[in-house]
């Protein structure tokens, strides 16, 4: 009853802390100290993606580990990840003689005896796990390796609550940024370069493209790009892709699959590239649709409908620059009209 209790007790603290402003780093300290008072553990380390291709993990918290004590190298951890979305949990029992264990000899060092590992969730995707560490070698009870799950999947809900904070300020930001070049600055190229980079960094994707129609309506040609290599840039023509006929309709079309989908153009360009998924939402000026931003993820995505209107948003601003370039450049040469033709008014006096 009383471990029953002490569970009860530490889900309920980090629950409350949850609900206040509390700062993410903090909160996910507060877990891995509760894993390791609660479990009688001897220490607790928390691992979240740093990648978006998920192949690159790092200790974001971590309690009852020397200074000297170091981790796998990230890009190690990855067979561990998959292992762990396979069995929903992973149980080292004697981390000196478990072949599966990474870093062995630190941890030998380190006086670690087990180690349990559980998943970290994010609306049911995988960001990382967290980790036990016991001084002795032991088994866990089915409670145990639950309460630990339950205090992963709080960390899962804290990451998720700074990921909306932090989208909603990044988004703020790139609105006022985008808003603040249209009205201060002449060159449409540092615009719509500023553009596809900021929409990059909000979304969390590999790369983005920004291309205008040329006057044949037939061929799109490259205004901006960021994250893509020079080589796939080169590739060749961009012209009537299904994905971006759709787009040019004025709809938003997200390819799942760019190796597979039969409407996608230079497939093999893409998938050496590392291009998965691509969204693409239509530019327009005035009500007439003049290109395309897309967006390219190097994993398989589901593109959000918040996504999607942000994205849409982003490329509407793209528009808007781009209509106010053209009318800047009728006002000028309406006004050297004007200067060229002024010897006329001077006759009317």
């Amino acid at each position: 009853m009383s471990e029953r209790n002490d569970y009860i007790k530490a889900i309920s603290k980090v629950g409350r802390a949850l609900g206040t402003t509390i700062e993410r780093d903090k909160l996910l300290q507060m877990i891995v100290k509760s894993a390791v008072d609660t479990m009688d553990g001897k220490a607790a380390c928390l691992f979240l993606a740093t990648d978006e291709t998920k192949d690159q993990y790092a200790a974001v918290a971590q309690a009852g580990l020397s200074k000297s004590y170091v981790h796998s190298a990230p890009g190690r951890m990855a067979p561990t990840m998959k292992l762990l979305k396979k069995d929903g949990f992973i149980h080292y029992r004697d981390a000196a003689k478990d072949e599966r264990v990474q870093n062995k000899d630190a941890k030998v060092k380190e006086g670690i005896g087990s180690i349990l590992v559980v998943p970290v969730l994010v609306r049911d995707e995988m960001m990382g796990s967290l980790a036990l560490y016991t001084e002795n070698i032991r088994d866990f009870s089915e409670k145990e390796i639950e309460f630990l799950k339950v205090l992963a999947e709080e960390g899962g809900m804290a990451i998720e609550k700074a990921q909306l904070i932090e989208k909603l300020r990044n988004n703020t930001r790139i609105f006022r940024d985008i808003a603040t070049h249209i009205t201060a600055s002449t060159d449409i190229k540092t615009i719509l370069q500023a553009l596809t980079e900021d929409v990059v960094k909000a979304i969390g994707v590999k790369a983005a493209t920004l291309r205008l129609l040329d006057d044949n309506r037939v061929t799109l040609r490259l205004a901006a790009s960021f994250g893509l290599s020079e080589k796939y840039l080169k590739k060749g023509p961009i012209s009537a892709e299904k994905s971006i006929a759709q787009a040019l309709q004025g709809k938003p079309v997200v390819v799942k699959d760019a190796a597979t989908d039969a409407g996608v153009q230079y497939r093999d360009e893409k998938k050496e590239e590392g291009i998965v998924t691509i969204l693409s939402v239509p530019i327009k000026s005035r009500d007439e649709v003049i290109g395309v931003l897309r967006l390219y993820s190097a994993t398989a995505r589901e593109f959000t409908e918040d996504d999607i209107q942000f994205v849409t948003a982003i490329a509407y601003m793209g528009g808007v620059a781009i209509q106010n370039m053209n009318l800047y450049a009728m006002l000028k040469d309406d006004v050297k009209d004007l200067r060229e033709n002024l010897w006329i008014f001077k006759t009317w006096f």
